[in-house]
């Protein structure tokens, strides 16, 4: 989809709009044509002015109903334009794949479908008619004093064509500017999310002075860009803009009417007409500047909301698995830098068994379960569940089939009862409450005012624990039969990591499941234990037989064993 097709929609209405606001700028032009006329009868001594009166007084209100019909039309335009953008951006990346999302930080994506669609405003309720009042009303006046004389009219044009020539020169760089000035102003967005995400780590660690150095660095680097772009262009533009102005204009056209009138070749009336109209011809000139900013910042933003949607989407499949048997087939991933993350993994995950996945940071532990639960894609082989491939099956049958509680549990800006009920919109109250009271974390729900109904983060805020049990809840009613849970309890104090531990009891029975742990005396039990060293498995077996091995299970086990007893002596 182009910037032109990113228009399309409205387009009948801003062409509609257009010719309005032309008319308007005739009338307007017509107004002060009417009153030279005036001018030029009185000075001639002439009378019946008052048509020519009620004719301009016409032209003035014309010229106002056509620029306000031009205006409605224009900003209704722009509103059923957003609303479509938006629901179309808002489509498009629920369903790009999340790669697309790593190669892109919080604030490229945030400038692109909210500063973007709103500078599309500008360009579709204001810039379309500015635009058209700087080229109609200069034409229109022009025509008038050809007709007036000629040989003033063409001197009209030269201060206009100087602050035109002018204008070019001071912008002969700007595509090349307008990119880096892009590129700057997605770098201070980019960094303002990450300041804001990453404020309270760093005053954790006691170094909250360094939480807006990135910002200050691309806020000072757009401060140095923009100031030596504009050192290099005031003079010519300043120039540019002092040409056109009313008193350069009427300098030049009186200099040489001035002496016609005394030589008897133009009439004191045609000046009257001149001193009227003649700035109206170079003064828009003035706005060329602004007004072909707002063109390029305008369509700079069409093209980037077309780029986005024109980003490939996956085609959700039709195909409905046999069982839930999960495997994975000479698996490889990597992300967008290249680097290897997994390379030719085999795993079963078999229905009614718990599998658990160990290693140390790094070795793609959780890249697994972001793979298995349909997050990411995998680069070479590929992940099937009840036999089929999980690029083939609709993504609500895959999550309906696959659930998964993470160690960052992500919380929606929305009741608590919509942030349980989020994987089945239709539950009752009643199944909501009862998947709380087995999370464990019904009875802190309750204590907060508004109930399910308060907002989360707002009227309700949540500790790491209980949000991992909120996470928990939204499982349990999901009611998946397989279920992957990535280091459910790796922030948890010692308190809530058995409240979580009780919730999981209640939410494991009878499901498949794959347990990514780093705490190995939790996953003892398990039917399997995975060991994954550098996106390899390394180790494979029960826990007796993994110690008896003597391998690499074994020595992570032997160092979680002996890191309480150093810390009881320390």
């Amino acid at each position: 989809m182009s910037a032109r097709a990113l228009l399309r929609p409205v387009r009948g209405r801003l062409i509609l709009a257009v010719a309005l606001q032309a008319l308007s700028s005739v009338s307007a032009t017509g107004v002060l044509v009417a009153m030279a006329m005036i001018g030029d009868r009185l000075l001639a001594g002439a009378g019946a002015v008052c048509t020519i009166a009620l004719a301009g007084a016409g032209a003035a209100l014309l010229s106002v109903l056509c620029a306000a019909a031009a205006g409605a039309l224009t900003h209704l335009a722009d509103t059923g334009l957003q609303l479509r953008l938006r629901r179309q951006l808002a489509s498009r990346l629920s369903r790009v794949p999340l790669s697309w999302y790593a190669g892109r930080g919080s604030g490229a994506v945030k400038k692109t479908v909210h500063d973007d669609v709103a500078a599309l405003h500008h360009l579709v309720a204001h810039t379309v008619l500015d635009v058209t009042a700087v080229v109609v009303t200069p034409l229109a006046a022009l025509v008038h004093l050809a007709t007036v004389d000629p040989v003033l009219a063409a001197l009209c044009v030269l201060p206009a064509v100087a602050g035109a020539l002018l204008f070019r020169r001071a912008m002969a760089n700007a595509g090349p500017q307008m990119a880096a000035y892009g590129r700057a102003a997605t770098e201070i967005n980019n960094a303002a999310v990450e300041f804001v995400d990453g404020i309270a780590v760093l005053k954790t660690f006691g170094r909250a002075g360094e939480a807006h150095h990135r910002y200050r660095r691309a806020a000072d680097a757009f401060s140095d860009f923009f100031t030596t772009w504009a050192a290099g262009t005031t003079a010519v533009t300043t120039a540019s803009q002092l040409v056109v102005t009313a008193p350069a204009v009427l300098l030049t056209v009186l200099a040489a009417a001035v002496p016609a009138v005394a030589a008897g070749v133009v009439t004191p009336g045609a000046v009257v007409a001149f001193v009227l109209l003649a700035p109206a011809v170079a003064a828009p000139v003035a706005t060329i500047g602004r007004q072909t900013q707002a063109l390029r910042t305008g369509l700079s933003a069409a093209g980037a909301v077309a780029d986005v949607l024109r980003t490939p989407v996956r085609t959700p499949g039709t195909a409905e698995p046999d069982g839930t048997t999960i495997r994975l087939h000479d698996v490889g991933f990597g992300y967008a830098d290249g680097v290897p993350v997994l390379s030719g993994l085999d795993l079963e995950l078999p229905p009614g068994t718990v599998t658990a996945l160990v290693g140390p940071s790094g070795a793609g532990k959780s890249t697994v379960a972001r793979l298995i639960a349909g997050l990411h894609e995998v680069t070479t082989g590929r992940i099937t569940v009840g036999g089929v491939d999980v690029r083939d099956l609709d993504p609500a049958v895959l999550h309906h089939t696959v659930g998964f509680v993470l160690q960052d549990v992500v919380l929606l800006r929305a009741s608590v009862a919509e942030n349980i009920a989020l994987a089945r919109p239709g539950a009752t109250a009643a199944q909501i409450e009862a998947a709380a009271r087995t999370a464990r974390i019904h009875d802190r729900i309750a204590a907060a005012p508004g109930g399910y109904r308060a907002i989360v983060g707002t009227e309700l805020v949540l500790s790491g624990g209980e949000a991992q049990r909120l996470s928990i809840a939204r499982a349990l009613l999901a009611d998946p039969p397989v279920l992957i849970l990535d280091e459910a309890t790796a922030y948890a104090d010692p308190h809530a990591e058995a409240e979580i531990q009780r919730a999981l009891s209640a939410l494991t029975a009878g499901r498949t499941m794959l347990v990514i742990a780093h705490r190995l005396a939790g996953i003892r039990h398990a039917d399997r234990i995975v060991v994954l060293d550098a996106g390899r498995i390394t180790e494979q077996g029960r826990h007796a037989g993994l110690l008896a091995a003597g391998g690499r299970y074994a020595r992570m086990w032997r160092a979680q064993q002996l890191t309480p007893a150093l810390e009881e002596t320390a």
